[in-house]
């Protein structure tokens, strides 16, 4: 076995935590999150603490850092005053965008103008969603946590979905290949997802199977 570095996590400080964290849980899928504010004004923010936890309900997370005076982000400030948002996934086509609409701008300028981003109007909700985005999820609030001074957990319930007609099929198969997601690594990495692999996991009798032969090859050599 190879040696491990272990580390006490009650002695490290914020920025050691996070560094070790966001350079070993990779890839993690970015949100390009949408918002509006209580004049309608649309806000757009990537945000790679975000997954999916739940199918039913259906329940998207998000991990919202707070800005350094421990006040909301546009985005929290947005999802608390108006209980709704969008994830809008983010493809390699649309990287360069997303990293534009990373820029701190200041809350009246609309990053999605500024990276040639379309928004187009939710179906059930007032956030729009990006039109160059593969796949986009309104969701509205479902439960909100805050995570000592520095972060917010938003959990949203998935009321409508958005998919490319080309990528998904009948069975509602999404094609992986054509979503061509992106990744977040640590520091500023990122990922692709156009090489994947399927790996069905095994049944009891698979495994019974598939370890007797290990035992005959072994009695073999």
């Amino acid at each position: 076995m190879t040696d491990k570095t272990s580390f006490d996590f009650m002695r490290l400080s914020e920025r050691e935590k996070y560094k070790l964290l966001i350079g070993t849980v990779v890839p993690r899928p970015i949100a390009l999150v949408t918002t509006v504010d209580q004049e309608g004004r649309a806000n757009a923010a990537p945000i790679s603490f975000f997954n999916c936890l739940s199918a039913e309900p259906a329940v998207l997370a998000l991990g919202v850092e707070n800005h350094d005076d421990l006040s909301f982000k546009d985005t929290a400030r947005n999802i608390r005053a108006t209980g709704v948002f969008t994830i809008n996934i983010v493809s390699r086509a649309i990287l360069e965008a997303m990293n534009v609409c990373a820029v701190p701008f200041a809350s009246d300028i609309d990053e999605l103008a500024e990276a040639g981003l379309t928004a187009l109007p939710g179906s059930m909700i007032k956030a729009p969603y990006i039109a160059q985005s593969p796949a986009a999820f309104e969701c509205r609030s479902y439960l909100n946590l805050g995570i000592g001074n520095s972060r917010e957990i938003i959990l949203g319930e998935v009321l409508a979905a958005h998919i490319r007609s080309d990528i998904v099929n009948p069975r509602l198969h999404v094609d992986p290949i054509g979503l061509d997601a992106v990744g977040r690594m640590g520091g500023h990495g990122y990922s692709l997802t156009s090489e994947t692999f399927d790996l069905p996991t095994m049944s009891i009798e698979q495994w019974e199977e598939r370890k007797r032969a290990m035992e005959l090859r072994r009695e073999d050599a």
